[in-house]
């Protein structure tokens, strides 16, 4: 039999360029409206230059997903014309869940479009075995979200130290709690249901900073991590970077000149050795400051006087900013973030952290904008993350 033609092709292929466009298109408008709201639709026109006629369409898809709503109040430009209604976000609808490892406790939480804890719950680890520790976690989520029925679930966010790779949504390896490649975006979402995002906490908390902190605006952003994990993360043009496997920011062992501690590693002076919020621990347990594991003993007992206690506090940030110090120096960046247990709570431990850094770049270094709620935002941060850039495709399940 003779082979037939192919029909011809009636209507273009849609090209990836295009889907890519209106998603960056939906991204900044409904940015727009997190950032200005109330803001009225020419507004958003002006600020992202994008057509009215194309602000409009994007408000009236984001109204019939819930994720805006029309202010009760019209508000008249300059006293001439028709008054409009402004649009803001809607954040009395929509949550998502966050689920954050640290090495002694998990902290789940609820945050709201706007980034805020709407809720929140720490569990002590009886085990840090990975299934049992992210069965309990989906408990608690559980738990939270039974406890706030007139809010609905966009996905879930997790967030820990350690090496973390966002696109397998994979633990690849976190010596202190003794994972290695455990899949969490398979297992929490068999557990809850609801889609998972993964990140490293030092990434995750940059994104928190772009949306919702003080960095919001910054061209570049580094952001140093330093708890019981330490690590880094940097940003440009609103892209944080990643690297293959998710490998970037893997500070832990860069080496420390002078330093003492021995590291696991088998070498004496890696930055996380002498960072730690172990070290600092042992240190205080050595003092007599405190018999636990809790930094925050050890910031209560400065605040009580003690100057051994305040000593310590100092000390660690001054090491701090020698380590800001050298990743300034290697990536220049436009604003650097710092997350610290001594800089959260003490505006000695800033100013001596500011110190280190040096008079010309002092001012460009500030502490994160959550210190009461880090961990929380740093694990719903991962998830609302992927509701900013891509708005359209995050709510589906959760209409």
């Amino acid at each position: 039999m003779p082979r037939t033609a192919a029909p011809l092709l009636t209507s273009p292929i849609p090209r990836v360029a295009d889907s890519d466009r209106r998603r960056t298109s939906a991204s900044v408008v409904l940015r727009s409206v997190l950032e200005h709201g109330p803001v009225a639709r020419s507004t958003i026109a002006r600020l992202t230059g994008l057509s009215p006629a194309s602000v409009t369409d994007y408000c009236a898809r984001f109204a019939e997903l819930g994720l805006i709503r029309e202010s009760a109040v019209p508000r008249r430009s300059k006293g001439v014309g028709r008054p409009h209604l402004p649009v803001d976000l809607d954040d009395s609808r929509f949550v998502v869940g966050g689920v954050h490892v640290a090495v002694p406790h998990t902290t789940v939480a609820l945050l709201d479009l706007r980034g805020r804890v709407v809720a929140r719950r720490d569990t002590e680890h009886e085990r840090t075995d990975p299934a049992l520790v992210l069965a309990r976690a989906a408990d608690g989520l559980a738990a939270l979200l039974a406890a706030a029925p007139g809010r609905r679930p966009l996905g879930v966010g997790f967030a820990a130290g350690g090496w973390v790779d966002r696109d397998s949504g994979t633990v690849v390896e976190h010596p202190l709690l003794g994972w290695r490649e455990v899949p969490v975006r398979e297992v929490l979402g068999a557990h809850t249901g609801l889609p998972v995002h993964v990140d490293g906490h030092a990434r995750s908390l940059v994104n928190a900073e772009r949306l919702f902190g003080q960095a919001r605006g910054s061209r570049s952003l580094l952001h140093l991590f330093a708890g019981n994990v330490v690590d880094a993360a940097f940003s440009t043009n609103d892209v944080v970077h990643h690297g293959p496997r998710s490998q970037a920011g893997a500070i832990a062992h860069l080496p420390v000149p002078g330093g003492t501690e021995p590291c696991d590693c088998g070498r004496v002076g890696c930055l996380q050795a002498e960072l730690s919020e172990l070290t600092l621990c042992r240190r205080a347990r050595e003092a007599g400051i405190t018999d636990g594991m809790n930094p925050m003993h050890v910031v209560g007992a400065a605040a009580a006087g003690d100057p051994v206690a305040v000593r310590l506090l100092r000390e660690r940030s001054r090491r701090v900013g020698r380590a800001v110090g050298l990743l300034l120096d290697v990536l220049n960046p436009e604003q650097v973030v710092v997350t610290e247990v001594g800089i959260r709570h003490r505006a000695d431990c800033l100013a001596a952290l500011r110190e280190e850094v040096g008079p010309g770049r002092a001012e460009t270094v500030s502490p994160i904008s959550f210190p009461d709620s880090v961990l929380a935002v740093a694990a719903g941060s991962v998830a609302l993350d992927v509701v900013y850039r891509d708005p359209l495709a995050a709510s589906p399940e959760a209409i």
